[in-house]
Parts: C-alpha cells; sequence; structure tokens
C-alpha cells in the first residue's frame, strides 16, 4: 500500500506480516497527534489487548515537529522531535500489543488545510484495508484545530467509500465530553489493565517530562467521568472514557456544523430547563 508521504511508516510490533496485521484490525483509532491515540481510544486497546478475535490498530497523522518541548528537550530541533515522538509511538505500539501503528507523517500546516486530498486518500487506504468494525477520531467540540482538522478528513474519506466501519465515535482529547446529555453520552469502561494504561500515556517522556502531564490528566479524567456520570447511583466501574457516536453523520451528507450544534443546543436546553424547575 503506498501512502502519500515518502516519510510514512507502518510499524508492526509483532513482526507479523504487514498485510495480515492490517487486515486483522477489527478496531481503527486515527488521531491527531502521538498520543492521541493513547488518551482516545484506550478502551478499544484494552478490549483488543491480549485477543487472538479482536486487533488493534493506530493511525497517527502529524509528524509530531512542532511539539511543545523544555527540559531536556528544550533544545531539540523539530526533526529531533519527529523521531524521539516516532520512537515513542512505536513503545506505545508495542506496549499495548497493537497489530499495527502507521504513522503518515503530515506536517500540521498540511493536516489544517481542507483541500488536502493526500490525506483523505491515505485514511481512504487505511480504512479500506483494515475494514475495521468500529473506527474512533476526535469530536467536532474539540478546541485543538489540528484534531477538528483530522476529524473532518476522516469524515470526508469515510463519505467516500462504499464500505464504510459499522460504528464510528467521536472521542475526547482537548475538552471533555462531560457536557453531552447522559443519554448521548458512548460511556468506555476504561479500568482494566490499569497498569498497561499509565504506561501507555508515560512512555511519551517528551511531552510528560516536556512539561505536560498527560499521564496524570488522562488518568484523572476517566476516573472523574466514572465518578461524575451518575448522581443517585453507585459508580459501575471507576475509570470511563467518553464518545459521541458520529456513525449517523458520516453516513448523511449533514453539514458537521449541524450535527454537533444539534448536541450543544440540547445540552443548552437541558440547563435552562433544570433552572426554570427551581426559578
Amino acid at each position: 500500500m503506498q501512502l502519500s508521504n515518502k516519510n510514512a511508516e507502518i510499524f508492526i510490533p509483532d513482526n507479523l506480516d504487514k498485510q495480515q496485521a492490517l487486515t486483522q484490525t477489527t478496531d481503527l483509532c486515527i488521531g491527531a497527534h502521538h498520543d492521541d491515540i493513547e488518551i482516545m481510544a484506550y478502551c478499544a486497546i484494552a478490549d483488543c489487548y491480549g485477543k487472538t478475535d479482536k486487533h488493534f490498530t493506530g493511525v497517527v497523522v502529524t509528524d509530531g515537529g512542532g511539539s511543545p518541548r523544555s527540559g531536556v528537550y528544550a533544545n531539540y530541533s523539530d526533526d529531533d522531535m519527529k523521531a524521539i515522538r516516532a520512537v515513542e509511538q512505536k513503545n506505545a505500539a508495542l506496549i499495548g500489543r497493537y497489530s499495527a501503528q502507521v504513522l503518515l507523517s503530515h506536517s500540521s500546516s498540511n493536516v489544517k488545510d481542507p483541500t488536502n486530498r493526500a490525506i483523505i486518500n491515505d485514511i481512504k487506504k487505511l480504512v479500506q484495508k483494515c475494514s475495521p468494525k468500529t473506527l474512533y477520531t476526535h469530536n467536532l467540540a474539540d478546541k485543538h484545530d489540528t484534531h477538528v482538522a483530522v476529524v473532518m478528513h476522516v469524515i470526508r474519506a469515510l463519505r467516500e467509500l462504499e464500505n464504510r466501519p459499522e460504528k464510528i465515535v467521536a472521542m475526547e482529547v482537548w475538552r471533555s465530553l462531560d457536557w453531552l446529555c447522559d443519554e448521548d453520552k458512548v460511556i468506555y469502561d476504561t479500568s482494566a489493565y490499569p497498569n498497561i494504561s499509565s504506561a501507555l500515556i508515560g512512555v511519551f517522556d517528551s511531552q510528560v517530562s516536556g512539561g505536560k502531564r498527560y499521564d496524570l490528566a488522562t488518568i484523572g479524567r476517566r476516573l472523574a467521568n466514572a465518578t461524575f456520570l451518575a448522581s443517585h447511583s453507585v459508580d459501575n466501574f471507576n475509570s470511563a472514557s467518553i464518545g459521541l457516536d458520529i456513525t449517523e453523520l458520516v453516513n448523511s451528507d449533514m453539514p458537521p456544523t449541524e450535527f454537533i450544534n444539534f448536541y450543544i443546543e440540547k445540552f443548552k436546553n437541558e440547563v435552562e430547563k433544570r433552572i426554570k424547575r427551581f426559578a
């Protein structure tokens, strides 16, 4: 399979044939940056971990060159950061026993170009090859420009395919989805293998030691999601991620703004209704 960027790479953690590693994929996550996959799709990683009938593949769209850096990484060049972040992502794939880890290696500026056909074509090729049952990506209410650019590319790519994943779920990274009305939340239990969960975030030392405690924040958000999910019942699990099902959006020609505004308006109405009950 020919990907558009000459620096693109398909890493196979257990040295399987690439064809087999990709085609056996049941759960595919397409994220903007190195570590986004581990933050938003741990539910799928854990669900596939050690299984023979379920296999997880991750796709990172950007090259890592624009990463913030401090401490020991303060004087690293963009090329240095690209190299170290690629190694970190491969290490995560080894820890999480991914079927495959794809590094598309596009610059952030190219990703944020909505007319970039190269990225759309890369995504189409990977989805066609992997043919996953479930696909995870960023959500439209995320506050990171590159994350929103990636989910828009994913939507465009999937709409051009005849055979699409059965379920497409938008996950939280740079903004929690706790604000969604409860009936609209897709809740994933992320309690399994807490040691693996911590290791998958901790392996990205260039970010954690470099000034962003994603290791603590990610685990903290999942704990908070589980605890604050239901106010009048005990917790069924102690760690959770929240997603929004966007399958209907992908399978239609609805504008993405109309889709997400429906949920924002629904949240607004729920808040107003609760306030008015006690006014």
